[in-house]
């Protein structure tokens, strides 16, 4: 990270502001892409690389991983582990809330894998959905109105039929576009 110099120092309000200001910058982040691109624009490629390794450190830390393991995983020393440790024992909310929040997505990303993984190897078991959104994709707007109507009437929504709502609705609006 860049060093500031004393003179010309901002006053503690205009400080706070700045850091308000960012928050919101990141607040409104709404996907991994819009991230990145958020990244590459303030940081150097060795800054980014540093705050990914503390974010990392972190989670092996939350984890219960021994300072040999973090050490020989991510090739960092014992002082950069023992700074992270001393913030997540000290403050670490932000670390905690994210590294929970993100592996809570990657257990979902590999669930999806293995269930999309299973689909593709044993496609028979699956022919009455596959059958399905083919035909969703293929017909006109005045039958997707109906199919949604009937959809819409089914006492029990299924993830089937869920997905097919979310595919008809996103059919709808390719039309209006």
């Amino acid at each position: 990270m860049g060093k500031f110099s004393n003179h010309d120092k901002l006053s503690k309000d205009e400080q706070q502001e700045l850091f308000v200001n960012f928050s919101l910058a990141l607040s409104s982040v709404k996907n991994p892409v819009e991230a990145a691109n958020l990244i590459k624009d303030l940081l150097s490629e060795q800054e980014a690389i540093m705050l990914a390794r503390r974010l990392q450190i972190a989670n092996f830390l939350i984890q219960g991983y021994k300072y040999r393991e973090i050490k020989a995983e991510m090739k960092v020393t014992d002082p950069t582990i023992a700074r992270v440790q001393t913030w997540l024992r000290l403050y670490g909310e932000g670390y905690r809330t994210i590294t929970q929040r993100t592996s809570k997505i990657q257990s979902v990303e590999t669930e999806s894998q293995n269930w999309h993984s299973i689909k593709k190897k044993y496609p028979l078991y699956f022919w009455p959905q596959i059958v399905l959104k083919e035909i969703v994709a293929s017909v006109n707007s005045k039958q997707k109105k109906k199919l949604l109507s009937v959809l819409g009437q089914m006492k029990e929504k299924t993830k089937l039929s869920r997905e097919l709502v979310g595919l008809l609705k996103k059919g709808e609006n390719l039309n209006t576009v």
